[in-house]
């Protein structure tokens, strides 16, 4: 099957051989691409359609060209590996790594679950493009993962390996449609040191399921056209996690249960995950906020929906000291994610054992 027929992304991509090694502009029928899409006419990779985003917001149409949640999956005997990627500046922040909001990371798939290779990250001076490489063992064919920036849109990425070396598309996710995170700068990874260190990630890693980061910093207002468009996607699990961004109590209150009732007559068999934020102790109106999000979820069940579930982020850190797992008292360091993705998961294996997988427990 010629897939340039079918997309026409991969008809314009030409590999090109220099030196003893070849160049594969992405996206590339020899590379898998989840969580993101390569918008030819915005000449950008993209987590959801720039039209649909401009509907929603200022801030989401700005932030669907931030690339959490992108991975690119394939396999080689290369003992190289390099990526050339350009973008329109650097989105630097003073408390998270650049490693994680403007880097990629490497990782190699094994029968124990992921392995960290390297990270792939820009210099403070690379303000439109950089390259970066790392060496591999090039011994027999092995499976790779690159996970995108979480702050960062990128214009465009290509991969080099040794011209002769054999490359292919990695192995699929489990035959289990990806799982849907909505959220706020939490939800999109912020703070995380490594793009694949923010919840959904780790969760990834542990059982193998695809997944879509729809978390918009500072922006995820539960607007009707995005509820809209995630009742349009295919998902196995709706995880809604707006709470930060909701403006005010007030705005919370009007619009969490329509985002539940609307995306409900979407899809009225997908599971729905409701989480709070994990610092309510920081707010003087947290304590209200999570009654809010838990009153959806009750008045759900009692009007006979018995596929919605309720995880309070107060179970997050539990009595332990909240300054310890944040960066900022917010945003979680990687210590704090990996917490929060625990009682994540455990909750989602509550919900359905298929979202667990015994091999990496």
């Amino acid at each position: 099957m010629d897939i340039s027929k079918i997309d026409k992304n991969f008809k314009a991509q030409e590999v090109v051989a220099v030196d003893g090694k070849k160049t594969y502009p992405i996206p590339s029928a020899y590379f898998s691409l989840y969580g993101v899409n390569y918008d030819a006419k915005e000449k950008c990779f993209l987590r959801m359609p720039l039209d649909v985003a401009a509907k929603v917001s200022d801030g989401v149409e700005s932030l669907a060209s931030y690339t959490a949640g992108g991975r690119l999956s394939f396999k080689t005997n290369s003992k190289i590996f390099a990526i050339s990627v350009t973008h329109s500046g650097l989105r630097l922040m003073v408390h998270m790594a650049v490693t994680g909001s403007t880097g990629f990371s490497l990782f190699e798939n094994t029968a124990e679950g992921e392995r960290f290779i390297a990270n792939l990250t820009p210099q403070p001076q690379d303000d439109e493009a950089y390259t970066a490489s790392v060496n591999l063992a090039g011994d027999t064919l092995r499976e790779y993962v690159l996970y995108f920036p979480l702050y960062n849109l990128v214009n465009s990425l290509s991969v080099t390996l040794d011209e002769n070396a054999v490359v292919e598309r990695g192995n699929p996710y489990r035959d289990i449609a990806p799982i849907l995170y909505y959220g706020s700068s939490i939800t999109q990874g912020g703070c995380a040191s490594r793009p694949d260190t923010c919840y959904q990630g780790i969760i990834c890693k542990r059982n193998r399921i695809d997944f879509i980061n729809l978390g918009f910093s500072g922006n995820a207002r539960a607007e009707k056209e995005m509820v809209a468009y995630m009742g349009g996607v295919n998902c196995s699990l709706f995880v809604c996690d707006y709470d930060h961004n909701a403006p005010s109590v007030a705005h919370l209150k009007a619009t969490h249960y329509p985002l539940y009732k609307q995306f409900r007559e979407m899809q009225p068999n997908t599971p729905i995950l409701f989480i709070t934020k994990p610092d309510i102790m920081r707010d003087v109106n947290g304590e209200e906020r999570l009654k809010i999000i838990r009153s959806t979820y009750l008045k759900a069940k009692k009007e006979g929906d018995k596929n919605v579930y309720f995880l309070s982020g107060k179970t997050f850190y539990g009595k332990r000291s909240p300054e310890n797992f944040a960066v900022d008292g917010c945003h979680p360091t990687d210590y704090g994610f990996a917490v929060m993705a625990d009682k994540i998961y455990k909750k989602m294996c509550a919900i359905d054992k298929k979202f667990s997988e015994e091999k990496y427990d």
